[in-house]
C-alpha cells in the first residue's frame, strides 16, 4: 500500500507540496517564461490538489470570474482595459488568491503601518505620472516582483502584509520598446511609467486608481478596435 504521508523511497508529500508551489511561484513571477496565464491556472490546480484545497480554488475561481466579466480570462479583462496583456499585471490578479490561500511567497512582509501608508495615499500620489524608481523610492523594496526583474521591462509591483485577508497592492507599471538598427531595442521610457494603482475590489475595474498616464491609455483603448466592452461576456 502506499504511504500518502511519508516516504516511499520517492518523494514525500511535503516535498511534492513545497515543489508545486515553488513552480506556481516561479510562474507568476516570470509568465512569459512559463507560459502565462495558462501555466499560472494549471499550477495552482496541481497546488490545490496538492493540499486537498480543490473545493476552495474552485471557490475562488468562481468570484475571480464574478468579478472580471470576461470569457476571456484575467488577459481579456486587461485588454478591455487599456489594450495591452502584460502577463506581469494578469499574474498578479491570480496571487490575490494565491495569497488568501497561503501559497504566496513574499520577499518582504509589509508592517501595518506601511501597508496603511500606501493604500491612503495612492489617489493622491496617481495625480501625476510615475516611474518604477518613483515607486520603490517612496515605498520601498515590494513584497513581489511580477514581470521579472529586468528593470526596463513592464511589470507589477506588488506590497503585501503576512495577514491572508489583506488585499495586494498592486504598481501597474509599462513599457514598449522599438527595433533600433542594432541588436537591441530602445524603450519607448527611460524606466517602467506607471499606469495605475490597483487593489482587490469586488468589482476588477473599481479596483483601479489611474496615474495621467493610465488614464489616457485606458481612454485610447475604449477607441481601438476589438476593446470595448462589447467583447465581453457579462451576465446581466
Amino acid at each position: 500500500m502506499t504511504d500518502t504521508t511519508g516516504d516511499n523511497g520517492g518523494h514525500t508529500v511535503q516535498e511534492v507540496r513545497d515543489y508545486l508551489l515553488a513552480q506556481l511561484n516561479a510562474a507568476m513571477r516570470r509568465p512569459g517564461m512559463y507560459g502565462g496565464e495558462t501555466a499560472i491556472r494549471l499550477y495552482l490546480d496541481a497546488v490545490a490538489f496538492a493540499h486537498a484545497a480543490e473545493q476552495v480554488w474552485q471557490g475562488e475561481l468562481e468570484e475571480l470570474q464574478r468579478r472580471m466579466f470576461f470569457s476571456t480570462g484575467v488577459r481579456g479583462a486587461f485588454q478591455n482595459l487599456w489594450g495591452d496583456t502584460h502577463e506581469g499585471a494578469v499574474a498578479s490578479v491570480y496571487a490575490e488568491s494565491a495569497h488568501r490561500l497561503g501559497w504566496l511567497r513574499l520577499d518582504r512582509t509589509l508592517t501595518s503601518s506601511e501597508y496603511d501608508e500606501i493604500r491612503h495615499t495612492n489617489k493622491t500620489w496617481c495625480r501625476k505620472d510615475r516611474f518604477l524608481s518613483d515607486v520603490t523610492t517612496a515605498f520601498g523594496p515590494p513584497s513581489v516582483i511580477f514581470g521579472g526583474n529586468n528593470p526596463n521591462y513592464p511589470k507589477t509591483l506588488v506590497y503585501a502584509t503576512g495577514r491572508r485577508d489583506d488585499s495586494l497592492l498592486c504598481f501597474h507599471l509599462w513599457n514598449s520598446f522599438a527595433a533600433g538598427e542594432g541588436p537591441s531595442s530602445a524603450g519607448v521610457h527611460a524606466e517602467p511609467i506607471l499606469w495605475a494603482f490597483r487593489v482587490g475590489d469586488p468589482m476588477f475595474e473599481d479596483g483601479f486608481t489611474f496615474t495621467p498616464a493610465g488614464t489616457a491609455r485606458h481612454s485610447l483603448s475604449r477607441t481601438e478596435p476589438g476593446t470595448s466592452r462589447g467583447n465581453s461576456a457579462r451576465s446581466e
